[in-house]
């Protein structure tokens, strides 16, 4: 199937595809009020440093080897933040995109829980001298993790602010050992039907892939990351493994990485295979640069002081201008989207 010519289901206009705040607001009252949620994850509570402290979930480990879901992480913080508070963390958790369990915002909550994590192999293939299958604590060294807080820019005109927790991408890929040769980065997602009932829907062509050059990856902000908000990721937030790439919309993000493929060549990604007119290779955060359908002049912050109703504008490359865009020095940023 052509999915050129069809109404892409994720990219609906933001009236239709958010959730209210009423009623965002009335789930999170609910909820507290059952005792599901402590009082300071309502939508607009104050800042994270003035929450009460909770006590963490204990570390513990899967058939892996790697921390479960939920299990606390150290990480060393940084100075990779932003001024504007984090966005709680039920809404990162309870709004976000994660198609192989349905298109709608709260479906990769409802239905993440049907995905085995533990253990956790990831395929390193093509174009490098050091070509197998390794373990995630063989791949990710967890005595190292930093904690990052980027800015994270939906093409849907929305935004958050999540303290991420990770190791930098570039650490990792020298480690993988690509040659010369390879010019490219491919990372795929973990595809399993029975465990993801969002894959048998056309959406999209699976499995899930997305890239990025070398030089891109080999930068200083991108991350594997393997946790948030000081916990090892959720499943429906990518767990175990995922990339953050700030200055990028974020489908550019591969979720729960099984593949990590070195490449001569451009590769095909996922989005732009479903739609190249809309979705193209690079991806970067341009508010100059409109999508066909709305303007990306400005965005809606979730889970922030001002609950759905706080708007910012956008910054050139999601306010990372300085660290990103001598990679892009003489590229029409509006050809090349």
């Amino acid at each position: 199937m052509d999915l050129k010519f069809r109404r892409n289901p994720d990219y609906q206009s933001l009236r239709e595809e958010m959730t209210p705040e009423r009623a965002f607001m009335d789930r999170r009252h609910i909820l507290t009020a059952a005792g599901f949620l402590g009082a300071g994850s309502i939508l607009g509570a104050l800042p994270a440093c003035s929450e009460p402290q909770q006590t963490p979930a204990p570390v513990s480990a899967g058939a892996g080897g790697h921390p479960v879901p939920g299990a606390a992480l150290k990480a060393k913080k940084t100075a990779y933040t932003v001024a504007d508070q984090a966005s709680i963390e039920d809404a990162f958790t309870g709004y976000c995109n994660f198609y192989e369990f349905g298109t709608g915002k709260e479906d990769p909550a409802r239905y993440a829980n049907l995905m085995n994590v533990s253990p956790w192999e990831i395929t390193i293939e093509g174009e490098t001298d050091a070509p197998g299958k390794l373990a995630l604590k063989d791949l990710i060294d967890y005595s190292k993790l930093e904690e990052r807080v980027y800015r994270h820019r939906c093409v849907e005109a929305w935004s958050m602010v999540v303290p991420w927790i990770g190791v930098p991408m570039a650490d990792v890929i020298k480690k993988l050992k690509p040659k010369s040769t390879a010019k490219f980065v491919q990372f795929e997602t973990y595809l399993n039907k029975k465990e993801m009932p969002g894959v048998n829907r056309p959406s999209l062509r699976w499995p899930y892939v997305e890239g990025l050059r070398l030089d891109e990856a080999m930068n200083e902000l991108p991350l594997f990351a393997v946790g948030a908000y000081g916990k090892a990721l959720a499943k429906q937030n990518g767990a175990p493994l995922r990339t953050v790439i700030p200055w990028k919309y974020g489908f550019k993000a591969t979720k729960s990485i099984v593949k990590i493929r070195f490449l001569a060549e451009q590769p095909a990604t996922s989005w732009n295979k479903a739609n190249a007119n809309e979705y193209g290779f690079y991806s970067n955060v341009n508010p100059n640069a409109p999508h066909p359908r709305w303007s990306q002049a400005s965005e809606r912050v979730i889970g922030g002081k001002g609950g759905f109703n706080e708007k910012r504008n956008t910054d050139m490359f999601n306010g990372y201008e300085k660290q990103v865009a001598a990679l892009y020095a003489g590229m029409d940023l509006k050809k090349n989207y």
